[in-house]
């Protein structure tokens, strides 16, 4: 320990009192009002050392309010726990030293900007997307001529999956161990300020030579994935709607051309809703027997073929559905303040809310997943939503929708696990979610990006999965994907060719390849547009496929070790130009990745990092630099280390070696 258990990163303490008021409109969006009544810089009045840790008492002195703390350091962490909570304080403002060159990445999922200083981040879970947004953006575009390439202030976005963590390119780590809403602001120069909307259990500050090490430290802390079931690797997973028929027809088309299949995800499985907003579901957590007949013998079927089947799963019930009356009768629901079903609008039409703190309507909902799932053979599903908790919600627990708000995503990933460990399936089975806080972490097998739109836009459409993806890293959940393809289709946004295939190309180089048919599946270009279409998917496939040794060595290390599979290129190469890259990634340490972002594009401006450098395709060797590559259709700008341990393995992908069917 150090002398006096010196922490790691200076700090001071400002606590304060004062009154919020929250309020969610239709579609998960809150509006947020805060008044301060006071605050004041706490003073240190004693400190006592009792064996490893140290017991501070600070003093308010104005308000003669005391504050104890614990203070201890091991495993190159320290660690400051709050004892006493007095009802006079619930604000507080951590500030700590900063440089004016350091760079601040974390925060949860931030898809508009990676690196965050300069920035103030609210830490509060909330639907991404919402029609006001869509309205803007489209006005913006037909009105103000607005290019992809404009991005809307950082403020007004909000974010599925938020955490009090960040990550400092001064190699340490700041976790505050709370539910409460909380703003990181890194707008000043010599100092990060973070508020917290009442005294958190702990806050734990992370420091380590190496950025390896410090995701190692952090995720020992707050959790990894387990590995990825074996058969994900075995190609892609096709996304497709309408019924066995339709989805049978659609697998044939794609093998017929020589594309390889691990998986046929059909979010419809349970039944499909018509709303203005597209096609939509049925929240009723049963096979739909009418699209879907005898779907436990379609499956056995497909296994057969070495396709798995997945769905769809949410924490909502249809009202119209066979569960919600069972759930309503047996008071499995939250409530309002009138003690009624409390009924959330999702788009256009209401949904009641299973209570997550009630542990009979738990076991309940886990019985489901294992029955009308699991049983009947679906390889895995979408795990989706998790933001909509009011704040005003009425809950089994007592406690209060404000201060469970954040945590209810980590909840729903949590009943999704212990519902495939208690069916013995983990490792076989698997989830994805989109929304999440803290214990997401340790709960969720994966997650993806969200409802990006159909578009090339800065900050909703394929170029922000991947700051999102690259964030969701450095807050310690290493293992993430996005929907080939977006999903939002509204006005003019339509998913075109271009669009779909520089998509493709990007999640070939990703743990997981699945596409999504998106909300209006009619409006979209779909994998079988056309024969390049198929083509380019079924090369790529075949890519994702040649890779799997190397990525299920990638995933292994993020379930073992805590690095992620998508990583910074800062992580290896500190550069000054690496720190502020955000549309490019490694994955895993080799493989360099610079997706196509901009439409109708067959070139892309690379930077290299201070390396030898092999173009994936070509052979060609490069050294660190800025490049202008050529990148047709099923050649995106993807380079591997020459010194690689894989490189026979990376040689196979060559345009000369290749062996696909074409």
């Amino acid at each position: 320990m150090k002398k006096q258990c010196e922490p790691l990163v200076p700090f001071e303490l400002i606590l304060g009192y004062g009154t919020a008021h929250y309020k969610m409109g239709n579609g998960g969006v809150f509006k947020h009002k805060d008044k301060v009544l006071w605050q004041e810089q706490a003073k240190i009045k004693k400190i006592v050392q009792e064996e490893s840790r140290l017991k501070i008492t600070y003093l308010l002195q104005s308000k003669n309010i005391e504050l104890t703390a614990y203070m201890d350091e091991q495993e190159n962490r320290t660690r400051i726990s709050f004892v006493n909570k007095p009802e006079e304080i619930n604000r507080m403002w951590f500030n700590l030293k900063a440089l004016p060159k350091e760079h601040v990445y974390g925060c949860g999922e931030c898809f508009t900007d990676f690196d965050l200083r300069g920035k103030k981040v609210r830490i509060w879970v909330a639907e991404h997307q919402n029609l006001q947004r869509i309205i803007k953006k489209f006005l913006g575009r037909q009105i103000l001529k607005r290019k992809d390439s404009h991005i809307s202030k950082f403020e007004k976005y909000d974010s599925y999956y938020v955490q009090p963590t960040f990550v400092s390119s001064e190699k340490y780590y700041v976790h505050i161990d709370t539910s409460y809403y909380s703003e990181f602001d890194f707008r000043q120069s010599d100092y990060h300020s973070l508020m917290i909307r009442g005294i958190p259990q702990e806050i734990i500050i992370g420091k380590e030579k190496t950025f390896e090490h410090l995701m190692s430290n952090l995720t020992a802390l707050l959790g990894r994935q387990p590995e990825l079931p074996e058969w994900v690797y075995n190609g892609a997973i096709l996304g497709v709607q309408g019924g066995t028929n339709q989805m049978l027809s659609q697998i044939s088309k794609i093998i017929e051309k020589g594309a390889k299949l691990s998986g046929v995800w059909c979010q419809d499985w349970e039944g499909v809703r018509i709303t203005a907003f597209g096609k939509q579901l049925m929240w009723n957590w049963a096979y739909d027997k009418d699209l879907y007949p005898s779907l436990d013998r379609t499956i056995i079927d497909l296994e057969k073929k070495g396709i798995k089947f997945l769905g769809y799963i949410n924490p909502f019930l249809a009202v119209e559905g066979s569960l919600y009356q069972e759930a309503t009768k047996k008071g499995y629901l939250v409530k309002n303040k009138k003690n009624e079903d409390y009924m959330v609008t999702i788009t256009t039409f209401p949904a009641a809310m299973i209570d997550l703190t009630n542990p009979y309507a738990v076991e309940w909902l886990k019985d489901i997943i294992k029955k009308n799932m699991i049983e009947i053979g679906l390889g895995g599903w979408m795990a989706d939503f998790g933001e909509y908790m009011p704040t005003d919600a009425i809950l089994y627990s007592g406690i209060s929708g404000e201060v469970i708000h954040n945590a209810w995503p980590s909840l729903w990933a949590k009943v999704n696990r212990e519902a495939i460990e208690e069916a013995g399936k983990l490792g076989e089975v698997f989830f994805f979610t989109r929304a999440g806080y803290t214990e997401t972490i340790r709960y969720s097998t994966m997650m993806w990006n969200g409802d990006q739109h159909v578009d090339f836009s800065l900050d909703d459409g394929l170029p922000s999965v991947i700051p999102g993806s690259l964030s969701l890293s450095m807050s310690g959940f290493g293992l993430v994907h996005s929907d080939i393809g977006g999903y939002t289709t509204l006005f003019d946004m339509k998913r075109s060719k271009d669009l779909f295939i520089r998509w493709l190309e990007m999640n070939t180089f990703s743990p997981i390849m699945r596409n999504h048919e998106g909300n209006r599946p009619d409006s979209n270009v779909q994998i079988d547009y056309d024969e390049e279409v198929l083509k380019v998917y079924a090369k790529m496939s075949n890519v994702y496929y040649k890779l799997k040794r190397y990525v299920k060595e990638v995933v292994s290390e993020n379930t073992h070790r805590g690095i992620p599979v998508m990583r910074p290129l800062f992580m290896y190469y500190e550069e000054e130009r690496a720190y502020k890259e955000q549309y490019e990634y490694l994955l895993g340490k080799d493989i360099l990745v610079a997706p196509v972002l901009e439409k109708d594009k067959k070139i892309r401006s690379v930077y290299l990092p201070s390396d030898n450098w092999v173009h994936i395709w070509s052979g060609k060797i490069y050294t660190g630099g800025i490049y202008e590559i050529q990148a047709p259709y099923g050649c995106p700008p993807v380079f591997y280390r020459q010194l690689s341990n894989y490189h026979q393995l990376f040689e196979q992908l060559n345009e000369r070696t290749l062996n696909t069917p074409f």
